[in-house]
């Protein structure tokens, strides 16, 4: 069967993929009354009293809405909320399945950032966490910027600080496989949209010296007036400072690292050429990256990486934002800041030894089960370091918690599996 054959009737079989389960078993009229009526009603009064103690008394504070308007949806673009339904139960999924998180699924009906901001503002109570998906650049900003001073919990763009924190760990990782400085090195980007521009200003935080963004309009630039916002401006004060002009094969000329976040085929064999020796391309596009791992190899590409499963080095947010919001989540962060995301990507790329480093492994496999209580850990440390915690719990304990609810996880899933095959 061809593979959107299986895909749809896997979705149509399980109706979805995702469903609400108990926590609590519900076995004669005792424990009814204990979970529903007339025994709710002390957690209500306690919550009344001191709204701080909803955390002790619900599931709120490992809870996270994925938060989208369906208009950039993966590599399909602007198909709605409907559309963008099932991706986003997909990625409740990988929140579970990776660092132990609720999450849910929240598809608005508008694409106006005042309404968006003005929903999920009201509905805080319910949730310790937000992270907004496939959201369109430039309301993504605005929309992000907004809600972070609105609320009291944890706003994350995975489109943006999600790769930022991936991209950067396998780049570190790269760089110290090629012997290469990150202060030393000339970084172009090809995209500047909401990914890059998180990506770039993370790459800063590292030590980062020489970036440059290229968009259809050609490099960017202080100065340039054709198909600028206001974002695109204020990262152009940061980079490009030879305010070099032309496109992106001008831009590579001497680079040593390339990062796509574009589209498919933008790269080609004789841009790569043009690269200093041992380059590192970081091909994103999605399914179809901007070169082929084989002909950027062919080129003189040293480490090659896509967003794809089927190549190695897969840069995947997987990688990421279980654990983030796992260590966000068990500190009570109030928000999730640079010094939270620096510290993912060390994280993430520490994993990797001197000795394991190869120009075919520079990035955890997405499976690797170290992964989310390594960057919860990191993120936690950092939370507590940078004063957004409000939890008086160590980073080691949120290790052992999320790797303890990974556990459970893949348990319960081991369990399905069995009855499945009995």
């Amino acid at each position: 069967m061809e593979s959107r054959d299986r895909a749809l009737k896997y979705h149509q079989e399980h109706q979805g993929k995702i469903q609400i389960v108990s926590k609590v078993p519900v076995r004669d009229q005792e424990d009814l009354s204990l979970a529903y009526t007339p025994g709710v009603a002390e957690p209500c009064r306690e919550i009344y009293r001191d709204p701080q103690l909803v955390n002790r008394y619900t599931n709120r504070a490992n809870t996270v809405a994925i938060v989208t308007d369906g208009s950039a949806v993966l590599g399909l673009g602007n198909i709605g909320p409907k559309a963008g339904l099932p991706v986003m139960e997909g990625k409740s999924i990988l929140f579970k399945l990776f660092g132990g998180v609720d999450a849910f699924p929240l598809c608005l009906d508008t694409q106006d950032p005042d309404k968006i901001v003005e929903v999920v503002r009201l509905l805080e109570p319910s949730f310790g966490g937000v992270n907004l998906e496939d959201v369109s650049a430039p309301r993504a900003f605005e929309i992000e910027a907004r809600l972070k001073e609105a609320l009291s919990i944890p706003v994350f763009n995975d489109d943006q600080h999600g790769t930022a924190v991936v991209v950067a760990a396998a780049l570190l990782n790269a760089l110290r496989y090629t012997e290469k400085r990150i202060d030393a090195v000339r970084i172009v980007f090809n995209g500047a949209g909401a990914a890059a521009i998180a990506t770039a200003k993370l790459l800063f935080e590292l030590g980062a010296q020489d970036i440059s963004l290229v968009d259809r309009e050609g490099l960017l630039y202080t100065g340039r007036r054709k198909g600028m916002n206001p974002y695109k401006e204020e990262i152009a004060r940061l980079t490009n400072l030879e305010r070099r002009q032309g496109g992106l094969r001008e831009a590579l000329k001497g680079a040593d690292v390339f990062i796509g976040v574009s589209v498919a085929g933008a790269l080609t064999m004789d841009m790569v050429k043009g690269m200093n020796p041992d380059a590192i391309v970081f091909a994103l596009a999605n399914p179809v990256p901007e070169i082929w791992p084989v002909h950027a190899l062919e080129s003189g590409a040293r480490v090659v990486g896509t967003g794809r499963s089927d190549f190695p080095n897969q840069i995947n947010n997987v990688l990421g934002f279980p654990g983030i919001f796992r260590g966000a989540l068990d500190v009570g962060a109030t928000d999730i800041n640079d010094s939270m995301c620096v510290a993912a990507a060390h994280a993430l790329a520490g994993l990797i030894s001197d000795k394991e480093l190869r120009d075919d492994y520079i990035i955890p496999n997405p499976m690797d089960r170290r992964v989310a209580p390594a960057v919860a850990g990191a993120v936690a440390e950092a939370a507590i370091d940078s004063g957004v915690a409000t939890e008086p719990v160590s980073p080691e304990w949120v290790s052992q918690h999320c790797r303890m609810l990974v556990d459970e996880v893949i348990g319960a899933e081991e369990k399905i599996l069995e009855g499945e095959n009995s």
